[in-house]
């Protein structure tokens, strides 16, 4: 007895279009015709689209599917790289339903960087700006970094937050002086952010990261950090960059 596309797609849980694919890309044999034209398929076709079936409910891909056949590889082979890859998802997919818990326990917004969600009550619209952009330029040690300063110090915070951008000089003196003993603590407990923690891959967006402290900023707050990093330094005996 021979089957009509539609009646084995029926038959095989699928569609006639995946089955004209699968003929497509050489995953199931074409079948004789009858006299009138029409395919003619039998029962190795039908059990050739369930064991199909079958591999794809295990979460391997067609292409996997393909190369099973005529790359050499045992069943059991491609099984555990697919076991690898299926843990590896969950991994991801567990790591991120934990960040989404930590946003839902602290009632976060959708601008809050990825492990800040306990202290984005200290940060300014700028700060978390600032964060993500960091995320994107910073080695892991440097983000670690930065998740602990962001909750452990906040002691100048209010006075800089608050900075207009027309404040004098006297002013910026006055929030720079508070900010260099937090700055030089934060040095001492966290010696890499002495300069940015950049990747090695990222050395050249210093610039970038500047640029984008210019435009998150007003210039007061800018030249406050300025001179409380120049501060900082000047009371531990090191230059900017340099050594004791």
């Amino acid at each position: 007895m021979a089957w009509s596309t539609r009646r084995l797609a029926q038959l095989a849980g699928t569609t006639v279009k995946t089955i004209r694919h699968y003929h497509a890309i050489g995953l199931l044999e074409e079948p004789e015709r009858a006299g009138n034209g029409y395919k003619q398929y039998g029962t190795a076709h039908l059990v050739r689209l369930l064991q199909i079936a079958r591999l794809r409910e295990l979460g391997m891909p067609l292409a996997d599917i393909a190369e099973l056949e005529t790359s050499g590889e045992t069943f059991t082979q491609t099984l555990q790289a697919l076991d690898a890859q299926l843990a590896e998802s969950i991994a991801r997919s567990e790591a991120l339903r934990a960040e989404i818990a930590e946003l839902l326990r602290h009632d976060a917004e959708a601008d809050v960087p990825a492990g800040f969600a306990s202290v984005a009550d200290a940060l300014t619209p700028a700060d978390k700006a600032i964060v993500m952009i960091s995320e994107r330029m910073f080695d892991e040690q440097g983000m670690e970094d930065l998740r602990e300063i962001a909750a452990e110090h906040q002691e100048a915070d209010d006075a800089f937050n608050t900075l207009p951008a027309d404040a004098g000089e006297e002013q910026i003196d006055a929030v720079a002086s508070d900010l260099a003993p937090v700055l030089r603590t934060i040095h001492e407990e966290h010696p890499g952010t002495k300069n940015p923690p950049l990747g090695p891959e990222r050395r050249s967006s210093l610039p970038d990261l500047t640029q984008a402290v210019a435009d998150l900023y007003n210039p007061a707050q800018v030249e406050v950090l300025r001179r409380a990093y120049v501060l900082a330094h000047e009371a531990d005996g090191a230059g900017p960059g340099g050594e004791r």
